[in-house]
């Protein structure tokens, strides 16, 4: 610009930037972008309106935060020095301590003022800065909510309205001269209380109550109330200023003062450096990344078995969405979990897109396609897709069981459990956790002052403190929520972030995978069968012996090794589903390492030998046998009382209840009926029959306008340039062209050189166009790109990006260049 003259606005300042420092500030707040700003005038007032402010404040860490705080209470526009020595104090008492504390703080303000200038949250220089009137307007102290820095109005501001001879007064008991005017008399009472010495002497007539009482007042809140007969300390004070009446029951110490009595400083505790990460353990990396690994396959097996719970369909959907408390209860009892971990797998499976609704009349809850696909991936990519959803997802399992702001209980896969700070603070947790060397497993507690220092307003808005249960309350649980689930996962290994979380991290799964893959045993083939009727799996099965072998036994117990138990009920299961008795002789002969013992063989004869001697169909449900012997005992058993059996035949009963009922009657009596269809045949149940219609995951929920990328950013700077100089420009012979009613003419070579210049050097130009239905228009445009006979380009006139025909346009005239100031 050639010029040193500081800006008079933040527009001018924003003006003056290069575009790199323009898209930075559009990056750090995308909100600005929607829709794009037509001039830089227009981002300048866009970039002071409340809401966009206040989203900007939310985002700085606390030292930047009290920067802004502190220039809030500073004149405006303020020097530099006179903002360092807000947050520094004037030096008085602490010796060393003050010294350190001071040097951090000059040693950190230049970055808090390049945050905040990069935010548009201040700007001039250093010799005046200027905190944007909105955020002071948040920051600054009112009778409706105090100062964060605990300091209330200026004496210019705590008396205005007072009566001039209230005025005279206080500056007679504080014994200062007499004035001639109100404003006269606030400047003498102000620099009294500015002037050290001055004020120093003062304090030292005063009773030691009023000290006190000004001691209660100084860090905030500085309001207080009064009786209509205050006590000698209270009205010491006030007769003399240091108390000034808000109303007839509430005195405010005059900030000022308070500055004095603080020696000089707006915050009790500065804070410039961010806490330190205290390290809870120290462990071997190795040991981690095996700890890791092996809680991942965990997290697999607990996620392999929760599908396969609900293969046939999982439990009802509740009319107002998601999972009964019931449901949860059982589910929680079936993977062995408690309900708050078994609501986390559950909503895991539902991000990683393996369950949904069936979408049916009875609807329900059950697998879908792409978990198939997901069960044939090798355990690494199964571990990764998992934790890449989980990173991504909002919804927030550690909601469950809480009630939402009607007092309603929030529930497992049901609405309002989507929070879109989630996945920022988890990567945030993850962040922290990677700073560390590997290995070192730090404490949580200090975890989560780092993240409260990081973003202090999620833990008290501008306002003050937020209510318990606020957003801060919620950021902290997220945190906590994180280290837990990222146990439970194999992100982290005994507290510490594994390498191959490292990797996801930072590289992408295709790596962590590969970091993974050596870490996690190989499946076997093979299980040890025992006489007790139990088979031992000594490490992971492959897919086709796990799902064979769940079906034939029941797992009796899981660990590093997995117990299998055979009963009647699961080795008719097997039959059930189709399976022979020479079948399962044969699977079990192939897959045992030791011979098949004598009692399982046995017991599947004699299932298989009893299996299909009865048989049920519909009548409306009827029992058919070849042996009368077999019918007439199931008559004579009480326990058949409730299935309302009759004889319509020597073999056959007929039963007054469905066939699925009477199934489930005769096998908890002993018997081991087969259904049978209406042609007689017998019919094989198998699992995994249901499966939802094609489901993509949940979207997650963004927290804003999402980040623009480069592109845009690009596109964007140049539109805002272009719209800037269009709107400032003078462009000749515009008089001309309007009373001839002519426009621009080039020939269509001229034309495209000069758009094709344009886009390139991001400057806008005049056009002539005339549309489809002939009508002609003038129009100022920033070529973006130029291919295939069209000029795609941001329109100022129409305020959006638009695609011109080449052949439509009449020709291209240059803007004037701009006017000199």
């Amino acid at each position: 610009m050639g010029t040193t003259t500081p800006p008079r606005t933040l527009a001018e300042a924003l003006r003056a930037r290069g575009d790199e420092s323009l898209a930075g500030l559009l990056r750090a707040r995308p909100d600005l972008l929607s829709p794009v700003p037509n001039d830089i005038t227009q981002l300048a007032t866009r970039a002071g309106t409340r809401a966009s402010v206040v989203r900007a404040l939310e985002h700085l860490d606390r030292f930047a935060l009290q920067t802004a705080e502190a220039l809030a209470v500073a004149p405006d526009p303020a020097p530099y020095d006179t903002l360092l020595a807000l947050l520094t104090g004037d030096g008085q008492g602490d010796g060393d301590r003050r010294d350190d504390a001071g040097a951090a703080i000059t040693a950190a303000l230049p970055g808090a003022l390049t945050t905040l200038r990069e935010q548009a949250l201040v700007w001039g220089e250093d010799t005046g800065l200027h905190l944007v009137r909105t955020a002071r307007e948040l920051l600054a102290p009112s009778p409706q909510h105090p100062s964060p820095t605990g300091l209330g109005p200026t004496v210019a501001e705590a008396t205005a309205g007072m009566s001039p001879g209230r005025l005279q007064e206080i500056l007679a008991a504080a014994g200062l001269p007499a004035t001639h005017d109100p404003v006269s008399a606030v400047a003498a009472l102000a620099g009294l209380f500015t002037d050290r010495t001055r004020m120093a002497e003062l304090l030292d007539t005063a009773p030691v109550e009023a000290l006190s009482v000004l001691d209660r007042l100084v860090w905030g809140p500085p309001y207080g109330e009064v009786t209509p007969n205050p006590a000698p300390p209270v009205q010491w004070l006030r007769d003399r200023g240091l108390l000034l009446p808000v109303s007839t029951r509430t005195v405010v110490l005059p900030r000022e003062a308070a500055l004095h009595l603080r020696a000089g400083r707006a915050h009790r505790v500065p804070e410039p450096v961010p806490p330190a990460l205290v390290a809870a353990a120290e462990r071997d990396p190795q040991a981690v990344d095996r700890a890791a690994a092996g809680q991942g396959f965990m997290a697999l097996s607990t996620v392999e078995d929760l599908l396969k719970l609900w293969n046939d369909g999982g439990p009802a959907i509740l009319r107002a969405g998601g999972l009964s408390v019931r449901e949860l209860r059982r589910t929680a009892g079936s993977l062995d979990a408690s309900e708050p971990v078994a609501a986390f797998w559950i909503e895991l499976a539902y991000a990683a897109g393996l369950l949904a609704s069936d979408g049916q009349t009875d609807e329900r809850y059950a697998p879908t396609p792409a978990s198939d696909e997901w069960l044939d991936l090798p355990a690494q990519d199964r571990w990764t897709h998992l934790a890449t959803a989980w990173l991504a997802a909002t919804r927030t399992a550690g909601l469950i069981g809480s009630q939402d702001a009607k007092g309603r209980a929030l529930s497992a896969l049901g609405p309002d459990l989507d929070r879109s700070a989630a996945p920022e603070v988890r990567r945030r947790v993850l962040a922290l956790f990677a700073s560390l060397p590997p290995g070192t497993a730090p404490d949580p507690q200090t975890v989560l002052a780092r993240l409260r220092w990081e973003r202090p307003l999620r833990t008290s808005g501008p306002g003050g403190p937020a209510a318990p249960g606020g957003a801060s309350d919620l950021r902290s649980r997220i945190a906590l929520w994180t280290v837990d689930e990222a146990e439970l996962l194999g992100i982290t290994g005994r507290g510490a972030l594994s390498s191959q979380a490292r990797a996801l991290l930072d590289e992408g799964p295709d790596e962590a995978a590969a970091r993974l893959a050596p870490l996690i045993p190989e499946p076997l083939d093979h299980v040890l069968l025992q006489a007790d009727l139990t088979a031992v799996a000594p490490g992971p099965l492959e897919r086709p012996l796990a799902e064979m072998l769940s079906v034939l036994a029941d797992v009796e117990s899981k660990g590093g090794a997995t117990v299998y138990r055979f009963t009647p009920g699961s080795v008719r299961r097997a039959l059930d589903a189709g399976r022979a008795a020479t079948d399962l002789h044969a699977f079990l002969a192939t897959h045992s390492r030791t011979p098949v013992p004598q009692p399982l063989t046995y017991l599947i004869d004699d299932v298989a030998r009893r299996h299909g001697h009865l048989r049920i169909g519909a009548a409306s449900a009827y029992v058919r046998c070849d042996d009368e012997a077999v019918l007439n005992e199931i008559l004579a058993d009480k326990r058949s009382a409730t299935l309302r059996l009759r004889r319509l035949a020597p073999t056959v009963l007929a039963a007054q209840t469905d066939p699925g009922s009477l199934l489930e009657g005769l096998r908890e009596m002993g018997y081991a009926p087969a259904a049978e269809s209406a042609e007689g045949d017998v019919l094989i149940t198998r699992a995994g029959a249901r499966r939802t219609p094609p489901r993509t995951p949940p979207v997650p929920v963004p927290e804003g306008p999402p980040v623009p990328d480069t592109t845009l950013l690009t596109a964007a700077v140049r539109a805002v340039r272009a719209g800037d100089t269009a709107a400032r420009a003078v462009h000749k012979d515009t008089s001309e062209t309007d009373t001839a009613g002519s426009l621009p003419r080039t020939t269509p070579a001229e034309t495209l050189a000069t758009v094709q210049a344009a886009a390139m050097t991001g400057s806008a130009v005049w056009i002539g166009y005339v549309n489809a239905e002939g009508a002609a228009s003038q129009r100022v445009i920033a070529p973006v790109k130029v291919e295939g006979g069209f000029v795609t380009a941001y329109d100022h006139t129409a305020d959006e990006v638009r695609t011109y025909p080449l052949h439509r346009i009449t020709g291209v005239a240059e803007l004037a260049d701009e006017q000199p100031t």
